[in-house]
């Protein structure tokens, strides 16, 4: 089994909507468990863009990247959890697709 990963870039307006200020603001990760659509994986993501992107005049949030991974895979977040807490509290948002 796999895990399709999906990594967006977070942004938000400091200035105004007639003038604004955009600053980058980290990212976030999304995952598709159990991922076997290995030859429509740019149509998977295209039909999960509307469940994951953002624009309005303060806040974007839109889709940079995205990869199968083993379905073991742990984000540096989780990862990051397990070291310092031994548990994942905060695990990675995950997605359904359509059945």
């Amino acid at each position: 089994m796999a895990k399709l990963l999906i990594v967006t870039q977070v942004l938000e307006n400091y200035g105004s909507e007639a003038n604004p200020f955009w600053k980058a603001k980290g990212s976030s990760e999304y995952v598709v468990k159990n991922f076997t659509a290995f030859t429509a994986v740019n149509a998977t993501v295209q039909s999960l863009r509307h469940e994951i992107e953002i624009d309005n005049p303060l806040y974007s949030e839109y889709i940079v990247s995205w990869e199968v991974v083993d379905n073991d895979y742990l984000t540096d977040f989780e990862r990051s959890q397990l070291e310092y807490e031994g548990r994942i509290d905060f695990p990675t948002t995950e997605l359904e697709l359509a059945a």
